[in-house]
């Protein structure tokens, strides 16, 4: 087979990946992820399902795709939001970076509750998601850091009973940065995360009207919380 036929070859088998998971998209919207079928996918693409499964051989590797997919497309909103106040200080960064999950889970609910919603009944994350999971956690640490090789941050409080526990997590995190920072890092992680989730989902309602504002008010806190109390 020559170079050209098989480039047009490629050509074609990303087109139609890009339309399964284009397809499988809109259905996550129209049914939730815990509904998606192979089948119903190919269906609406006028393909019998022997021709999908050459794609995605089952559901499980579909859904796998489509999480990578949206993890790694909040990281990329993130990383960009980052570079724009690359010469900041590390409150200024990150919040951008907090922003920038709020304001990509605002754009797009469905592919933020696929991995951050409720988990899809019989499915189980691979660990070829890790890498794409992992990118806006390692802008966070990586800012933490920063501060911690400028004048330096302040050391958040950590329990005595909780020190093994923030070793651990030190060492397998981040081994540079001291354990009370880790151990607020991921507090504030989750935290980040349940602030989009309430808004996102509506727990919100009722409560909070400038969420804009609320927000940024929050995750200024969090920065605070894991020691970012100075602009370095």
């Amino acid at each position: 087979m020559s170079s050209t036929a098989r480039g047009a070859r490629a050509r074609a088998r990303m087109e139609v990946t890009a339309a399964i998971k284009d397809e499988a998209r809109r259905q996550l919207a129209a049914d939730g992820a815990a509904k998606l079928s192979l089948r119903a996918v190919a269906r609406e693409l006028g393909m019998v399902s022997s021709a999908l499964y050459r794609y995605f051989p089952s559901r499980d590797d579909l859904l796998t795709a489509l999480i990578i997919d949206a993890y790694d497309s909040l990281g990329a909103g993130a990383e960009a939001a980052h570079r724009e106040v690359a010469d900041a200080g590390p409150v200024r960064r990150w919040t951008a970076v907090c922003e920038a999950v709020r304001g990509w889970a605002l754009g797009h609910p469905h592919e933020y509750a696929l991995i951050y919603g409720s988990p899809v009944p019989g499915y189980t994350a691979p660990d070829t998601t890790v890498a794409a999971a992992s990118r806006v956690g390692l802008l966070l640490i990586g800012i933490a850091r920063d501060a911690h090789q400028g004048p330096g941050p302040v050391r958040p409080p950590l329990p005595a009973g909780l020190r093994p526990e923030a070793e651990r997590m030190a060492a397998d995190l981040a081994p540079d940065l001291p354990p009370e920072t880790v151990t607020a890092l991921v507090a504030a992680w989750a935290q980040l995360y349940g602030l989009v989730g309430f808004e996102l989902f509506g727990q919100f309602n009722r409560v909070v009207e400038d969420r804009e504002t609320f927000f940024r008010h929050a995750v200024t806190r969090l920065a605070h919380g894991v020691g970012l109390a100075q602009e370095c």
